[in-house]
């Protein structure tokens, strides 16, 4: 990464009526830069390093101008009008406490009821405790600085959201919620969202989940339970955004926006330990149109997952997740950087992954896929470009043969010849990698091992260097079965049509740097090879 000295671009990623988020656009930084001012009408209002930022306190129906400063350097104007805003509805004039003990769930849910069209619910400073909440469209739910909302983790109190329900004429069916991938019951979600448009979750307040391995992150907590809750689902959701908050100790998938479109999630901080239980940060599930700007992942599986449903859900609704945009992140530990899969029956389309920084994840990259998927699941468009990575394992993975199913290890999954291709046969499709620094790696560079009946379309990998730690660890560079552990493995790749290579350095691997076969064609610096 190039050192920043001039006074960056600045550009509007979403404005409310009291905050507008920004994007320093250095061309080389990713979570970070090097520190700026914010400079609002002409006054300084902060100094970050952050690349993506939120001003907040702003006024409704305002208009204001930004600019960045560094190094006695200015950013060119930045003028933008704060949103409309009919009214602010502080939950503690319906009753909430806030004082740590009382249950404040009815008075705060009373007040997004209650709240009318661009209207704003505020939870001020203080702990409220609460079971789950119900968005509402049009409005603004915010968490003040120093507010606190405290999940009671007791599933005596929670609502169960069934699965499917049939139309009243029997006709049809609406699906209401889900468990990886198939429609099944789960718990009502800490913060859930039925068919909501034009909300905003926004504020400096925290949300926690309140997991740990004494509720919901242990098996017997959760015996004949229907799925734990996420932190936020929002289901068939439109134009929803999600600016600044922290959220933490989720007891399962922190963010699941689900056949939603237009969703945004902004400067945001997403914490659980490391060893908590399928505490994704970010699914999109046969969602289109995301951006995911300026986050920060510390959790215990993957940070961004990108799905599109098991077989039943692909083959009914073959609705794919695509148009997915990744900037400016920090992955702070996790299973995946960015993980596409392993539900992908209906197929994920068009995902950028720029200028981010992945800091011990086990891989970078995460492709997983399996037989079974179907024709549907094709898998397509996956770029990555200006990433870093510092003590990944695997940086880059596909993986079509995972095994985390009730019937993952069968031999009609693991078997590496080559079967007839059906209709549960899935599909690779394009994979691009551009000006990419992984260092200190353990287990293997590349590791891209694909069906033999349906070989991957395309991998280009350009202007990407990959270092081994010099105390290596083996590692299984796939979850899939006869994957044995390796150490310092360079290049692994099987079944794929078109590979090309363009300086494309491999330092420090303990084999022959590449291990490659099947593939169709092989062009290393514009030259074919073998």
């Amino acid at each position: 990464m190039k050192d920043i000295t001039n006074a960056p671009d600045v550009r509007l990623l979403s404005v409310g009526a009291r905050f507008a988020v920004v994007e320093i656009c250095d061309p080389d930084a990713d979570y970070n830069t090097r520190e700026y001012s914010l400079c609002l009408d002409g006054k300084e209002i902060m100094r970050s390093d952050k690349t993506v930022e939120t001003v907040f306190d702003l006024t409704p129906d305002t208009e204001y101008s930004l600019i960045a400063q560094r190094d006695g350097s200015a950013s060119g104007e930045l003028r933008f009008t704060t949103k409309h805003e009919s009214v602010t509805f502080n939950v503690r004039d319906f009753g909430a406490y806030g004082d740590g003990m009382t249950d404040d769930t009815k008075y705060i849910q009373s007040a997004i009821l209650s709240c009318p069209k661009d209207g704003r619910v505020l939870i001020p400073k203080g702990t409220f405790r609460f079971t789950n909440l119900f968005l509402k469209s049009g409005i603004t739910l915010e968490l003040a600085e120093g507010c606190l909302l405290s999940a009671i983790p007791d599933k005596r109190l929670l609502p169960i959201l069934p699965g499917r329900a049939e139309n009243s004429d029997g006709s049809d069916e609406y699906i209401l919620s889900g468990w990886e991938g198939s429609p099944q019951s789960c718990f009502a979600s800490l913060i859930t969202g039925i068919e909501v448009y034009d909300a905003v979750i926004c504020g400096k307040g925290t949300v926690d989940g309140s997991a740990s391995f004494e509720n919901w992150w242990d098996k017997e907590y959760l015996k004949d339970c229907p799925g734990r809750p996420r932190m936020m689902f929002l289901n068939r959701c439109k134009n929803v955004t999600v600016v600044g908050i922290t959220v933490k100790n989720s007891p399962s998938w922190n963010f699941h926006p689900f056949f939603s479109q237009n969703i945004g999630f902004y400067d945001l901080k997403i914490l659980s330990p490391a060893d908590s239980h399928n505490t994704d940060g970010i699914n999109p599930e046969s969602c289109s149109d995301v951006e995911i700007a300026g986050v920060y992942f510390s959790v215990g599986d993957d940070c961004i997952a990108i799905k599109s449903g098991k077989l039943y859900m692909g083959k009914t609704y073959k609705t794919p997740s695509k148009n997915i945009s990744v900037r400016r992140c920090l992955m702070n530990r996790g299973h995946g950087g960015v993980t596409v899969g392993s539900e992908s029956a209906a197929g994920v389309l068009n995902v950028s992954v720029k200028n981010c920084r992945f800091v011990s994840t086990d891989r970078g990259l995460r492709i997983k896929t399996r037989r079974g998927r179907g024709q549907d699941s094709y898998v397509s468009g996956i770029n990555f470009e200006n990433v870093r990575m510092e003590g990944v394992i695997t940086p880059f993975v596909i993986n079509c043969f995972y095994y985390c199913d009730p019937d993952g290890k069968t031999e009609y999954v693991s078997c590496k010849d080559k079967l007839p291709v059906d209709e549960r046969t899935p599909r690779i499709g394009s994979i691009s990698v551009k000006n990419t620094v992984c260092m200190g790696c353990h287990a293997a560079g590349i590791y891209f091992y694909c069906l033999p009946e349906s070989p991957a379309e395309s991998v280009t990998v350009s202007d990407t260097v990959i270092s081994f730690d010099e105390n290596a660890r083996p590692a299984r560079p796939a979850m899939m079965t006869g994957c044995e552990p390796v150490c310092r493995k360079g290049v692994f790749m099987r079944n794929i049509k078109r590979v090309e290579f363009k300086n494309v350095a491999i330092n420090g691997s303990d084999d022959t740097p590449e291990d490659i076969m099947g593939v169709g064609e092989f062009v290393r610096d514009g030259e074919t090879v073998g």
